[in-house]
């Protein structure tokens, strides 16, 4: 029978049917899973790693360098600049960049090898400007190993590498010359056409800190570290002040690396950090520190010392040092002879005991570590960050207490035979005189720095209340002084201290506690000028970009602690001990001195090595302080012929000091017609001496001396050696710097007091010798010039004499 041949169609049509639906969803579903996968990459790729991509973008196609911003310039107070950035710039390295450069240049000698090959010539191949070479070159510029730099280059994954933090810009001109094939690693000069500018080294702006005056000032400074960072001093302190704000550059590079300039380069400026205008005066600073530094080097101090001037009227730092010091330029090396000895004996005994440390690792790390240590101790203020006691300088708070408490008065008299005992101590508490100072008025008390009167004033004020003049004085606690690093005293508990009167009656005469410097002058100045406690300061302004006044310090108060009365008797007293008590050593020709002397036993080391710390507070003028002083010497040798006292030691440094920094504050001479009338002597010849060498024979002449530049030997002087001058004159040396030649016009003195006379003949570069000199009541100011050996106008040789006649004033 026959088959349906549309039974058939059918049939076929529904399985082509199927077929088709079947492959459709088949179709649908890879479709929609491959959408699936395809929207998954694409969203894991702009999504997901969009950060990661488009930072990798960026430095593929980008090389970024950041532009230091200038660091802000510190000056002093007559606008000195102390310390200033100046510009300098990083060398770097990209061993990437090297790698590909050298590749560059081998293929480029195979291509020319080749072509020459071809045309039967001889090729000689160039210097190739490889890894070894560019090493060899960066490390006679700028002394670093070459093995170091070429085991650098090694590493060429890495796109870049500092080799070198902020080169001076002689250092940076050689790099430059280098890069672009001027010279070759030797330093030779490369003919124009062999040249070859070198790919992955580059010099990146940056800025070096230079300190113009060296070591001066160098423990309230402080420096800035190689990553441009405030280490210690101010220049940690006002870090953030002085930093300013980093700026960036921003330039395209093509595949090759290349960077795409001007059209494809982005700046952002930087912004300058802010100065600071400090309170040091540049000359004064000069004057401690030199005449600190000969005292401590003359009597041999064990632990250095220190010195702070301020200005009593309101807190301001006027000078402040501390020994050891360092060169602020050199920070990392040692600048005092006594450490560097110090340092030598340590590591002496290292070595010495080298075979017994577990490895040279361990042997190493201990030299390192000794090294470290001395290195840090000369960055140390010990003016803000040590402590001492402090002896007989403390004295005046004591009398300031009880005048104030009204447990003494001007009348009151103490006798002292020599020693004085306190209930629940069992052995005598002796004064400096063993013998006694007998009956005593209380001037005369202070002026002895009598131990058993200074007793009697402490335990007739009573334990509480003395505590409470501590806390009063700021003795206590820190004086917020802007510098970093500063402790405080050290005291024993209040209620231990009114348990008993042992601890008063050593406090009494400032035994037993601690105190640093800073603290100490600061008390010092509050019993001088009325009683008013300010807070010390170093930064007095800041300044913008422009020289625009951003902030001032206030020199408000912190409060009055005594009477106008009370410290007028302090200064009374003060001055008495100058003039005819224990600091005679401290006086100064034409000057009101008032001060302090200080002789402290250091805690537990009586015996016979009997270590001490020596000290003298001084201020002037006494009768109207404007500005203080405070010296230390810690332990002085004990064999140099001078009685370890402050009033031997320290107080004759202090008056050669102030002879100097008082006019150069302003605070003009008032001699006495025999301060005026010195004897005449020969000036010591003094060129080719180092300037603290110069001095030292001026003073051991009885000479005083000013100082012309910053060198360190003396290249000239006036009057010159030999001169017949009055042996109070005061000597010119210069320092590194020629002596005008011009000569001295003389002026008209005629009707002048002795100290406008003296003034004006000083500053005409002459010296004055008086004669006739008669006073009344012992006051300068009763008598005048009458006549003048050379005639006003006349022209003189700097440094000449000129006799000056003085009599008494009348009114006829």
């Amino acid at each position: 029978m026959a088959s349906n041949p549309r039974r058939k169609s059918d049939a076929a049509r529904r399985a082509n049917q199927v077929i088709r639906s079947r492959t459709v969803l088949v179709m649908l579903l890879l479709g929609i899973v491959t959408f699936a996968v395809l929207f998954w990459k694409l969203y894991d790729i702009q999504i997901r790693q969009h950060s990661v991509l488009q930072e990798k973008a960026i430095e593929q196609q980008t090389r970024s360098a950041v532009v230091n911003a200038s660091r802000g310039t510190v000056y002093d107070r007559n606008l000195n600049t102390l310390a200033i950035s100046a510009t300098a710039e990083d060398v770097n390295i990209s061993p990437m960049r090297i790698a590909e450069f050298v590749e560059s240049q081998k293929e480029k000698q195979e291509k020319a090898a080749k072509k020459a090959a071809d045309k039967g010539e001889t090729y000689t191949a160039p210097i190739l400007r490889d890894q070894a070479y560019i090493a060899k070159g960066l490390s006679r510029i700028l002394g670093v190993e070459q093995e170091t730099l070429e085991n650098r280059m090694t590493k060429t994954n890495y796109d870049y590498w500092n080799i070198k933090k902020r080169a001076d810009q002689t250092v940076s001109d050689e790099v430059r010359r280098f890069i672009n094939g001027e010279i070759d690693p030797d330093g030779n000069e490369v003919p124009e056409s062999d040249r070859v500018k070198l790919q992955g080294v580059w010099l990146q702006p940056s800025s070096k800190r230079y300190y113009l005056y060296g070591s001066l000032a160098s423990g309230v400074l402080g420096f800035v570290n190689s990553d441009g960072v405030g280490s210690v001093g101010l220049e940690a302190k006002y870090d953030d002040t002085l930093t300013g704000t980093a700026g960036y550059t921003i330039s395209a590079r093509n595949a090759a690396g290349t960077e795409l300039m001007y059209n494809y380069e982005q700046i952002f400026d930087a912004e300058n950090g802010h100065s600071l205008v400090l309170t040091l005066d540049a000359n004064v600073q000069m004057s401690l520190e030199n005449g600190l530094e000969s005292m401590l080097k003359k009597y041999g101090a064990k632990n250095g010392g220190t010195g702070i001037v301020m200005d009593v009227n309101s807190g301001a730092i006027v000078a402040m040092a501390s020994y050891p010091n360092y060169d602020l330029n050199d920070y990392g090396t040692i600048f005092d002879d006594a450490l560097k000895t110090k340092l030598d004996t340590e590591l002496a005994k290292i070595d010495a005991k080298r075979s017994t440390y577990e490895s040279e690792e361990a042997y190493a790390e201990a030299r390192s570590a000794a090294i470290n240590s001395a290195v840090q101790s000369q960055w140390r203020n010990k003016c803000i960050d040590s402590t001492y006691e402090p002896g007989s300088t403390y004295k005046p708070i004591t009398l300031a207490a009880a005048l104030e408490e009204g447990k003494v008065t001007k009348n009151s008299t103490f006798y002292c035979s020599g020693y004085t005992t306190v209930q629940g101590w069992n052995s005598r508490i002796w004064c400096s005189n063993h013998s006694g100072h007998g009956q005593q008025t209380l001037i005369e008390a202070v002026g002895h720095s009598c131990n058993p009167a200074f007793i009697k004033m402490g335990l007739s004020i009573g334990t509480e209340t003395y505590y409470k003049y501590l806390k009063s004085f700021g003795l206590m606690d820190k004086t917020g002084i802007d510098m970093i690093g500063e402790v405080k005293g050290i005291f024993v508990d209040e209620n231990y201290f009114n348990s008993q009167v042992v601890s008063l009656a050593s406090y009494s005469f400032g035994q037993t506690f601690n105190v640093t410097p800073i603290e100490l002058i600061r008390a010092q100045a509050a019993c001088i000028n009325g009683g008013y406690l300010y807070e010390p300061y170093i930064v007095d302004q800041v300044l913008d970009d422009d020289g625009n006044v951003l902030s001032q310090h206030d020199s408000t108060p912190v409060r009055q602690v005594i009477s106008e009365e009370t410290s007028a008797i302090v200064r009374e007293a003060l001055e008495y001990v100058v003039s005819s008590g224990s600091g005679k050593n401290g006086q100064v020709a034409g000057y009101r001195i008032g001060g302090k002397t200080g002789t402290a036993d250091k805690t537990g080391t009586r015996n016979t090595t009997r270590e001490v710390v020596v000290s003298f507070m001084c201020f002037a003028p006494a009768d109207d302080p404007q500005y203080i002083m405070l010296l230390t010497m810690d332990t002085p040798r004990r064999d140099t012929g001078t009685a370890v006292y402050g009033g031997t030691m320290v107080a004759p440094t202090a008056s050669q000091i102030m002879a100097e920094i008082l006019p150069a504050l302003g605070i003009e001479p008032d001699y006495t017609a025999d301060e005026l009338a010195g004897a005449d002597a020969a000036v010591p010849y003094v060129v080719g001496k180092s300037a603290a060498d110069a001095k030292a024979a001026l003073t051991a002449a009885g000479f005083a001396c000013t100082t012309v530049g910053s060198g360190d030997t003396v290249t000239d002087q006036t009057p010159a050696g030999g001169a017949i001058v009055p042996n109070n004159a005061s000597i010119v040396l210069y320092l590194g710097v020629e002596k005008p030649n011009a000569p001295s016009t003389v002026p008209n003195v005629v009707g002048k007091t002795p100290a406008e006379a003296n003034k004006a003949l000083t500053n005409a570069g002459l010296i004055m010798k008086v004669t006739g000199a008669t006073s009344t009541g012992g006051s300068t100011g009763s008598v005048t010039a009458i006549s003048q050996s050379a005639e006003a106008g006349t022209e003189l040789a700097a440094g000449s004499v000129v006799t000056v006649r003085f009599g008494a004033k009348t009114t006829d």
